[in-house]
């Protein structure tokens, strides 16, 4: 089968449109129709349905274009690979990618250290959370990714190496000023009648979960796009927050953290593709694992700064509207 035709296939369903897609690979319709039609008599299966607005792959169609970006891309990687060689060099950079809170600290540092060990290397990092990191490694968009296995949990892949970094403690963020900072570990049912907020389910099933096992349910009041904007309401007093313990170092102003007694805690792991893996990325693996045990397994809450202190945020209230997650 030509590789012509299954890139022509996969654009068609991504794009929802064989004239969108005859545009975007200057072909005309007709020919991406006959490119479609000779692929479903080769397979003997229909693969596009056509509905309102464009076409749609059939449940056929899906399962063979699933396989079909797998391998495309896999292709292009041998094709980048063969002229590597010829080349006498290998200019591939290394694609990481990390979950949030690493990505702001941990998986950084490693990099550094990457670079410190062998010169100078082309690398790009992409934080996502560990659901599309995994999948991108398994696609070959990312040479590794550190990805935690917060709930849902992490799936084994026979087509990836997995290496355990260590365990991480989960902590409470909160407003610099809050009562119950310098006091040393608390239990949850100390904070869990105050407004909580939230940026994923990974880290809101933690926190009930925690908040559970204790007798006690957690006020999730407030929701947020990203660990930006957590923090963000956090630093304004709007609410509390559990958050990963690596992140610690990496805080924004006017936000402190507690520990808790008996803390949720969340596996960190790189994973790797079996195949075809890139030559920095064992390095890269040495560096992580480095920099994690530097973090070590206690996280030593962060002190204000002067700064903090002069922007201290308002103490938490109970009036913020409420507004829980589905």
């Amino acid at each position: 089968m030509e590789l012509t035709v299954w890139r022509t296939f996969v654009t068609v369903c991504r794009l929802g449109s064989l004239s969108a897609a005859a545009a975007e690979l200057n072909h005309t319709q007709s020919a991406v129709s006959r490119q479609i039609a000779g692929l479903e008599r080769q397979l003997g299966v229909p693969l596009l349905e056509r509905h309102a607005r464009g076409v749609r792959p059939t449940p056929a169609g899906e399962v063979f274009r699933h396989h079909a970006v797998a391998t495309l891309n896999e292709a292009d990687r041998a094709v980048r690979a063969a002229r590597d060689v010829r080349d006498g060099t290998f200019n591939r950079p290394l694609a990481v990618g990390a979950t949030p809170s690493l990505a702001a600290g941990i998986v950084p540092e490693a990099i550094r250290g990457l670079l410190r060990r062998a010169g100078s290397i082309r690398w790009n990092l992409l934080p996502d959370l560990s659901a599309h990191l995994h999948h991108r490694v398994i696609t070959g968009d990312l040479d590794i990714a550190v990805v935690t296995d917060a709930p849902p949990g992490l799936p084994h892949d026979p087509r990836l190496e997995r290496r355990f970094l260590g365990l991480d403690d989960m902590v409470v963020a909160v407003p610099v000023g809050h009562p119950h900072t310098g006091i040393g570990p608390v239990h949850i049912q100390t904070l869990a009648d105050q407004t909580w907020v939230e940026d994923n389910d990974g880290s809101a099933a933690l926190l009930r979960q925690h908040a559970a096992r204790a007798g006690v349910s957690a006020r999730i009041g407030l929701t947020a796009a990203d660990l930006t904007g957590k923090l963000a309401l956090v630093a304004t007093g709007h609410a509390i927050a559990l958050i990963p313990g690596v992140l610690t170092g990496a805080l924004r102003t006017g936000v402190t953290t507690i520990p808790l007694v008996d803390p949720p805690t969340r596996g960190i792991y790189a994973i790797t593709p079996r195949r075809d893996p890139h030559p920095s990325a064992a390095l890269l693996l040495d560096e992580l694992a480095t920099a994690f045990a530097a973090v070590g397994q206690t996280h030593t809450p962060r002190q204000p700064t002067e700064e903090d202190t002069h922007a201290a945020a308002p103490r938490l209230h109970d009036s913020v509207t409420e507004t829980p997650r589905g």
